[in-house]
């Protein structure tokens, strides 16, 4: 999460070898459903305890609700060029605030508390992708894409890390600093493992989560990168760029979603039941019903 336009290719899988990879009934192409074709770059997909969807439109600043009925509105105009989303336990809309590089808290009444601004005094590169634990500590990856709406013209830290904020502290710690461009990312509900996308490497990693919150034994789970990501209950990792791959927890490929734009930048599960795929692609938002649920 990330540019507005991508023209990476997976360069370890052909599209080819994909579309004749077996679908093993997870999904029926022939129903993606496109919501909208109205934004400019369309990222950040999460989904609250309902089931209504959430994405931001970062070039134009605005975060959307596509709710359990059906209806499409803006959320939040204004909303600090907002990035990765995730909701808290709590309710709350957990942002990466791209303007100013920072983490917010948006809760129901749309009140903004500043959850994090600045690394050892100095503006991290741009909060990107985040995944909350169960203890309500945050992982955010900090890749830098230079802006049009900045003033500033290169990063005031070099390293692009993965950091770690625990709950109620306003000071982040490095998580992980072994990657070069780190982007999606997301986590195992029981806490174990957490999945980061390396841009620049073309790759994702698997780390295991420690007790204390750091990362350890980091292992080459894919040689493919990531926009965005996302898992079901079975654990297969949904993975996006151009489509969507569907990975077994063992990296086994067993699906790709066809998708007819450019890029697709993120995805999550929605809907009252968690079984349909929110897909943000670039200037569109799609649904595909999937014969899985998701574990948001």
């Amino acid at each position: 999460m990330k540019r507005y336009f991508f023209a990476l290719a997976f360069s370890a899988i052909s599209l080819a070898a994909v579309a004749q990879t077996p679908k093993q009934n997870i999904f029926v192409q022939d129903s993606l459903k496109l919501v909208s074709s109205q934004f400019k770059f369309t990222e950040g997909a999460s989904v609250d305890k309902q089931g209504n969807v959430f994405f931001t439109d970062q070039p134009n600043d605005k975060i959307w609700k596509y709710g359990t009925d059906g209806k499409l509105t803006v959320y939040m105009d204004k909303s600090g060029r907002a990035n990765g989303t995730y909701f808290d336990k709590k309710g709350n809309l957990i942002v990466c605030a791209d303007e100013h590089n920072e983490i917010w808290s948006i809760d129901k009444n749309k009140k903004i508390t500043v959850l994090f601004s600045d690394f050892e005094g100095k503006k991290v590169n741009g909060p990107n992708d985040i995944w909350l634990d169960a203890k309500g500590g945050i992982y955010f990856t900090d890749p830098y894409y230079q802006r049009d709406y900045w003033t500033r013209k290169s990063p005031e830290i070099e390293p692009q890390r993965v950091y770690y904020l625990p709950k109620g502290k306003k000071t982040a710690v490095v998580a992980a600093d072994n990657v070069l461009k780190p982007n999606g990312i997301v986590g195992t509900p029981d806490g174990k493992f957490l999945y980061v996308a390396d841009m620049k490497a073309n790759k994702t990693y698997r780390y295991n989560i420690e007790p204390d919150a750091s990362l350890s034994n980091q292992t080459l789970f894919l040689n493919q990168h990531s926009d965005g990501m996302t898992l079901d209950t079975d654990g297969n990792l949904y993975v996006t760029g151009k489509g969507v791959n569907i990975y077994k927890p063992s990296g086994e490929l067993i699906g790709h979603i066809d998708i007819p734009e450019e890029w697709c930048g993120n995805i999550c599960f929605g809907g009252k039941q968690r079984n349909i795929l929110f897909i943000t692609a670039s200037k569109s938002l799609y649904t595909i019903p999937v014969n899985a649920r998701g574990v948001e």
